[in-house]
C-alpha cells in the first residue's frame, strides 16, 4: 500500500535494540512504527539492535503498519552500515537524521535503492532547506524533531508551541508543496494526558497528519485526535450530498448549515470520508 494511503496519526518509537518491545508492538493500535537505531540505542548496543531489529522485522506480525527504521548519520561510524542493513530488511520506509541538504538524500539513496526515504527535520539549517529538500523523487515523508531543534534553537518549551511555529510553518508548507507525509514532534510528558491532547489538537489544526510518540500510553489519545470526528464525518456526508443534489438539479447553490457548499468543501468532504474508511480498514474500527 502507498504510504500516502495509509493512516498515519500516531507514529511510535520503538527501541531496536528491545526485543520484548519490538515484539509487543506488533499488538499496538500504531499507524506507523519508527523502528529506532539511533537516539534510543546506546552505543555499546548499535551492532546488536541492527541484528535484532532485522530478525525481528523478518519475522513479521506488523500488519498494516507502517514500518520506518531510523539510522544513525552518516557523521558516525554506524550510519553508513545501518543503510545497507535497511536496504535488506522488511520495511516500508529509512528514516535519516538531521537532514540538511538534498547531497545527505542522495548519499542514502545511492545505498538504500529504491527504498522510500523520510526526512528528521531537526536542525535550524534543516528549516531553512526544507523546501528544497522536500524535492528529492525519494522521499515519502518529514518527521519533525522538536526536541532537537528546541535543544539547536535554545528556545524554551512552551504549551503555545509560539517559539517552534515559523520551523513546523516551513516544513508543513514544504511538505504540501511536494505531495509528502509529515509528523508533528514528540510530547515528552508521557503521562500528561490533558497536554497531551492540546499538542495533538493544535498539531492537527496546523495541518500534520499525525504525531510522533514515545510511549503506548499516548496512542488513544493521538489516534483519536487525528481521526475524523463523528460529526465531522456527518457534516462531510452532507456537504457532498446536499452538493451533488444541486448539481443535479442544476439550481441554486449548495447550503449546509447556514454555510455556502463550493467545490473545495466537497474536495475536502471526501477526504475525510477516505481518511476514516482507511483507518476502519487498517484497525477494524
Amino acid at each position: 500500500m502507498d504510504p500516502r494511503n495509509r493512516p498515519c496519526r500516531s507514529v511510535l518509537y520503538i527501541p531496536g535494540s528491545k526485543e520484548r518491545a519490538l515484539d509487543k508492538a506488533r499488538g499496538l493500535a500504531a499507524d506507523a512504527i519508527i523502528f529506532d537505531l539511533e537516539d534510543a540505542v546506546t552505543p555499546a548496543e548499535k551492532v546488536t539492535a541492527r541484528e535484532t531489529l532485522t530478525a525481528q522485522l523478518a519475522q513479521g506480525g506488523y500488519g498494516a503498519r507502517l514500518r520506518l527504521v531510523r539510522i544513525n548519520g552518516f557523521d558516525t561510524e554506524w550510519g553508513r552500515t545501518d543503510a545497507e542493513a535497511v536496504a535488506r530488511m522488511a520495511c516500508d520506509g529509512v528514516l535519516l537524521p538531521k537532514v540538511e541538504s538534498l547531497a545527505q538524500l542522495d548519499e542514502l539513496a545511492e545505498i538504500t535503492g529504491d527504498l522510500p526515504i523520510w526526512a528528521m527535520m531537526e536542525t535550524p539549517l534543516g528549516m531553512l532547506n526544507a523546501g528544497t529538500i522536500a524535492t528529492h523523487p525519494k522521499l515519502q515523508g518529514m518527521v519533525m524533531g522538536t526536541n532537537d531543534l528546541a535543544k539547536e534553537l535554545k528556545a524554551r518549551f512552551r504549551p503555545d508551541r509560539e517559539p517552534m511555529l515559523t520551523a513546523l510553518g516551513l516544513c508543513l508548507l514544504a511538505a504540501r508543496a511536494h505531495g509528502l507525509i509529515i509528523i508533528d514532534g514528540v510530547y515528552n510528558a508521557f503521562k500528561d494526558d490533558e497536554g497531551l491532547m492540546a499538542e495533538c489538537v493544535h498539531g492537527r489544526d496546523m495541518g500534520f497528519d499525525g504525531k510522533s510518540l514515545i510511549h503506548p500510553a499516548q496512542l488513544e489519545i493521538t489516534n483519536r485526535a487525528f481521526a475524523p470526528s463523528d460529526e465531522e464525518i456527518d457534516l462531510a456526508k452532507r456537504q457532498i450530498a446536499a452538493f451533488e443534489e444541486t448539481e443535479a438539479s442544476g439550481q441554486g447553490v449548495a447550503v449546509v448549515d447556514g454555510r455556502i457548499v463550493e467545490n473545495l468543501h466537497v474536495a475536502t468532504a471526501r477526504e475525510v470520508l477516505a481518511k476514516a474508511e482507511s483507518i476502519s480498514a487498517m484497525h477494524g474500527s
